[in-house]
């Protein structure tokens, strides 16, 4: 798989002038598709959740398009990069977990 044959949204309403936040996104998501092909895309949503009730929280969104069945994860928390890293964290968990059982032998 070439890096081209993998599709990545990021969208935010956080603000970020140096786009780190989408640069950390895409570059872990693309470390998961190194010598595999079960992975087509990601879309990753970041917002900040302003309120009365919760004031300065972030919220972080990440979808993972994988064959045979997609991945999702959320996660808030005080900081944006800290929301990002809590979804990424989580989706690159399940992917290897899910990715282990496939690889097992069956004797």
């Amino acid at each position: 798989m070439t890096i081209s044959d993998f599709s990545f949204e990021f969208y935010s309403k956080v603000p970020d002038p140096r786009d780190a936040l989408r640069m950390e996104a895409e570059g872990r998501l693309v470390a998961l598709t190194k010598g595999r092909d079960d992975l087509t895309g990601a879309a990753v949503n970041m917002e900040e959740l302003s309120g009365d009730t919760t004031p300065h929280r972030y919220q972080a969104t990440a979808v993972v398009y994988k064959r045979p069945t997609n991945v999702a994860a959320t996660e808030k928390a005080e900081t944006a990069e800290a929301a990002l890293k809590g979804a990424l964290s989580a989706v690159e968990r399940q992917i290897r977990e899910m990715r282990d059982r496939l690889d097992e032998t069956w004797t």
